[in-house]
């Protein structure tokens, strides 16, 4: 669940605007549709909520269309100074921790944020989202970037196989670890695992089996 760089900008009238006039609209605007999805939320119910006229919210953002667009880059831009906090913080730590910190990254971030992850899984699911594939490609391109920089400097380091293809082993990383994250809040996802809603203590041994594995695959 790692975010890209779409980033329409609205216009000079809504950057105008006192920083806590534009959070009220950028949270409201999240809930409406992290709890409704695209199609079903509404223009309407959101600035009787917010007590603002209806022609603003298409001054500032044009159309529905752009709303949505700028607040799902305005939240994912949460997802990646996390990640870059990892980043940047760990670059004396061995490859398996840094990918254990991402693991939890992700877990934590979903726990306190639910509805902006909420707002990632509408986009995954609903087809019908204008620019969705746009939008998925995004994710994955930064998803696939940040795994990329990691596996490359550890192979420098001498921390994985020699012969390991990195962009093979970035297309599995990434595909491994959002679906254990997807699986904690999606239900049909948990084949029975106990990985849906699981404890702490059943979180982190789910992490650190999921690790290991990693390690026997790519690891010296």
């Amino acid at each position: 669940m790692v975010f890209g760089e779409m980033k329409p900008i609205p216009n000079k009238t809504f950057q105008n605007l006192p920083k806590d006039k534009q959070d009220r609209i950028t949270k409201a605007a999240v809930l409406e549709f992290s709890e409704k999805g695209y199609s079903s939320a509404s223009i309407n119910t959101l600035v009787d909520k917010l007590g603002i006229a209806k022609g603003s919210i298409f001054q500032y953002f044009g159309d529905k269309k752009g709303l949505f667009l700028f607040i799902f880059n305005k939240t994912t831009d949460l997802v990646k100074n996390r990640l870059r906090t990892i980043r940047d913080n760990t670059d004396d730590v061995e490859i398996f921790s840094r990918l254990e910190k991402t693991l939890w990254a992700g877990i934590n971030f979903l726990k306190d944020n639910p509805l902006i992850y909420r707002l990632y899984l509408n986009v995954l699911f609903d087809s019908k989202i204008p620019f969705r594939d746009e939008i998925l490609l995004s994710l994955r391109q930064y998803s696939y970037g940040y795994l990329q920089a990691l596996l490359t400097e550890a192979k420098a380091k001498g921390e994985l196989r020699h012969n390991l293809d990195v962009d093979k082993a970035c297309f599995i990383l990434d595909a491994i670890m959002d679906r254990f994250i997807q699986t904690h809040t999606v239900r049909h996802l948990d084949s029975d695992l106990g990985i849906y809603n699981a404890d702490k203590k059943t979180i982190n041994s789910w992490i650190t089996a999921i690790i290991d594995i990693i390690k026997n695959g790519i690891g010296t």
